[in-house]
């Protein structure tokens, strides 16, 4: 047996790094020039009325939710044994 329980939360820990790297260098260019139009995408909910404003990105949370779930798949089939 090599590494044992120790090794696997590092593997974890070495990929959550890099997936957390990869999504903060994204918000950081998504801040500054709107990639894929997120948050106001076809489908997102938004409602003005006379004294205030309501918004729901549900698509733009679909896709978001879409794209972890294949990251922590990825991550599991990386980390299995």
């Amino acid at each position: 047996m090599t590494g044992g329980p120790v090794m696997q939360i590092g593997k974890i820990l070495v990929f959550a790094g890099f997936f957390f790297i990869a999504l903060g260098i994204l918000l950081m260019a998504g801040a500054r020039f709107s990639f894929f139009g997120f948050g106001r995408l076809p489908g997102d909910i938004v409602y003005k009325g006379k004294h205030g404003a309501f918004y729901f990105p549900i698509v733009s949370c679909l896709i978001l939710s879409a794209a972890l779930t294949l990251a922590w798949w990825v991550v599991s089939l990386l980390t299995r044994k």
